[in-house]
């Protein structure tokens, strides 16, 4: 008579081979992240060897001295824009959820329809729009101009994320409020927004990480500009230097540091302001 299998086995067998596979498929996705470290500290006479590498057993930093020359100002940029699309964004879709959520004004499920159209809108046809709009006004070519453009792409995100966190917040703590006395910008200010601080951090971070991985906005309104991201400067970086892959593949690196700290800093909040709303 053959003894039966526990449960118990049962349920660790399967969760060890899930344990496998989800090692296996995060190896795959991250190796590309691997090879692009591996290649910015492999010397440049070692580029073209017919079998590379899979460790720099002789790395260089030559690559990453030539991000300090030559791609610290569009660094800078970057961060200006990326802050700055953040405040903007904050300022607008912060106010925006609460009166959606709490004030109930008219037509607010025709707008929160409108902003899930607006994300569905391709950025290249947005940005047509924009250098139409900037080049009648002379905007073109100026860093706050990629921070209104890099804010249209966040702020119905913010709206719809702000609307979903603050309609979960008791309505009593509001009514409380203005029995106090205080008016909707002060219950705002004072109540529901230090309350929505994971939706804050969500947003935020999403804000941050789109502008500062836009291309098409900063290629087709800023190109001949000194105020360059950094995503610019990797493109013409390569152009002007198809040769120095370590250099590159370092600039790369350097532009990645800041969004990977930011999201392993911010995963906690980023996790319950996304599912903010979704149970109730």
């Amino acid at each position: 008579m053959t003894a039966r299998t526990r449960p118990g086995s049962r349920t660790r067998s399967r969760f060890g081979g899930n344990t496998v596979i989800g090692i296996v498929l995060t190896a795959l996705m991250l190796f590309p992240v691997y090879w692009m470290i591996n290649v910015s500290l492999t010397p440049q006479n070692a580029m073209r060897k017919a079998d590379p590498d899979l460790f720099p057993w002789h790395p260089t930093f030559a690559g990453y001295d030539a991000v300090l020359n030559d791609q610290m100002p569009y660094l800078g940029t970057s961060l200006l824009v990326g802050l700055g699309t953040v405040a903007l964004t904050l300022v607008i879709a912060a106010p925006a959820g609460y009166a959606l959520s709490k004030l109930t004004p008219r037509g607010g499920g025709a707008l929160g329809f409108v902003l899930v159209i607006a994300q569905m809108i391709p950025g290249i046809v947005m940005a047509m729009g924009f250098y139409a709009i900037y080049l009648n006004l002379g905007l073109l070519n100026s860093w706050w101009g990629l921070i209104i453009a890099d804010s249209t792409l966040s702020v119905p995100f913010g709206v719809m994320i702000f609307t979903a966190f603050m309609r979960g917040i008791p309505d009593e703590l509001g009514d409380a409020a203005r029995v106090d006395g205080a008016g909707a910008t002060r219950t705002f200010l004072a109540i529901i927004l230090p309350i929505s601080r994971n939706s804050v951090v969500t947003v935020s971070l999403f804000s941050f990480l789109w502008s500062w991985s836009d291309f098409i906005f900063a290629n087709t309104l800023a190109s001949g500009s000194s105020w360059r991201p950094i995503t610019l400067g990797i493109y013409r970086y390569i152009g002007n230097n198809n040769q120095e892959w370590n250099a590159i593949t370092a600039t790369a690196v350097v532009a990645s540091v800041p969004v990977a700290v930011l999201l392993v800093l911010a995963q906690h909040y980023v996790a319950a302001g996304v599912t903010a709303g979704a149970v109730k």
